[in-house]
């Protein structure tokens, strides 16, 4: 059996990006745009993890612990926010929501 090298971690980072971009750009529900992005920085941090051991440095590593913080609290304020337009709109369809209007 061959390793894993890093080529793997980055095409399997590269297929999750893509999902989750595509995620943001064709569906219609928030919570599901929200996990869109999630996806997308979980993503990225793959991708710094892998390219961080390969190069054998530990600040790819440190960086994804400040993005796992930065992913934690937009998710928190994301929720917040879908909560409340459920509360106002009784939808989380992006389409039907308009920031002008009252």
């Amino acid at each position: 059996m061959e390793p894993v090298t890093l080529n793997w971690y980055l095409a399997l980072s590269a297929v999750l990006f893509i999902i989750g971009v595509l995620g943001v750009l064709l569906r219609r529900n928030a919570i599901v745009i929200l996990m869109s992005v999630e996806i997308m920085l979980n993503a990225v941090n793959l991708s710094l993890v892998a390219l961080s051991q390969a190069m054998g440095e530990t600040s790819g590593q440190i960086l994804v612990f400040f993005v796992m913080s930065v992913a934690a609290a937009e998710a928190a304020i994301g929720l917040a926010l879908v909560i409340a337009l459920f509360r106002r709109k009784t939808s989380v369809d992006v389409q039907t929501l308009s920031l002008f209007r009252r």
